[in-house]
């Protein structure tokens, strides 16, 4: 179980975790495209990371139109620009690492602008691999509490097979955040449902093995906007950093 700072219900970075970016309509169509096109179908039953973003796409009220659009681009359906998957590694304020996943139809001018915002910011765009060790690959899962103690549930998730738990408030309800390896988190997330949980979200994420404490309140200032603007970005998907905000 890992302790959690003020900052943990802010934007549920949740101290030394990944932290994400508000999804908008053009981002989230952008990931069913490339999840329909890297698992070659647009049925969910049969493509599990196309299922995950179209839970995604509920959570954001994206129109079915605009959903089935984005399934017939990534499958070839529809005429328009390529889209492909980029990742960026690099240093934030106070050397934080960063692992970025994005989707953009021009590489080159992505590549450049990512490069120009670490430049300006305060930090260092590095090379593949430069911080992807510090983080691990893994399957995370957003629970909502039955009501009873977390001593209770924690040991009832374990026997589930949960590798690793954190306990959060959001919103004045107690959650936890289930971590399994990345290959069972379909079947992880429905034995926690067939257990009498709820399951709000559900996705693979790449969770920080090493981390940066942040005890000084201005680093922590500069550490949370360098995060939330490069989240702004439109060709940006997801930003996971490894720091722990202490204060």
């Amino acid at each position: 179980m890992s302790g959690h700072s003020k900052w943990s219900t802010i934007k549920r970075a949740k101290g030394a975790a990944d932290v994400k970016r508000s999804a908008t309509f053009t981002k989230t169509a952008n990931a069913i495209s490339i999840a329909a096109r890297l698992g070659n179908s647009g049925d969910p039953n049969f493509n599990p990371r196309l299922r995950m973003e179209l839970d995604a796409a509920k959570k954001v009220n994206m129109p079915k139109e605009n959903v089935q659009r984005a399934i017939d681009r990534g499958l070839g359906k529809l005429p328009g620009q390529t889209l492909e998957e980029v990742t960026y590694e690099g240093f934030g304020p106070g050397k934080v690492a960063f692992y970025i996943q994005g989707v953009t139809d021009n590489r080159l001018r992505t590549n450049q602008e990512i490069k120009h915002f670490f430049d300006k910011n305060g930090g260092v765009l590095g090379v593949p691999g430069s911080t992807a060790y510090m983080f691990d690959k893994t399957g995370e899962i957003k629970v909502k509490s039955k009501g009873q103690s977390i001593d209770e549930e924690t040991l009832e998730l374990i026997d589930l097979g949960a590798n690793d738990i954190e306990d959060f408030e959001d919103e004045g309800n107690k959650m936890y955040l289930v971590y399994v390896d990345s290959p069972e988190l379909n079947t992880m997330s429905t034995k926690i449902t067939q257990a009498g949980y709820e399951v709000e979200e559900a996705e693979v994420i790449y969770k920080p093995n090493i981390v940066v404490e942040i005890k000084d309140e201005g680093l922590a200032e500069r550490v949370m906007n360098f995060t939330e603007k490069l989240e702004e970005h439109e060709d940006i998907h997801k930003v996971y950093a490894n720091f722990d905000i202490l204060i």
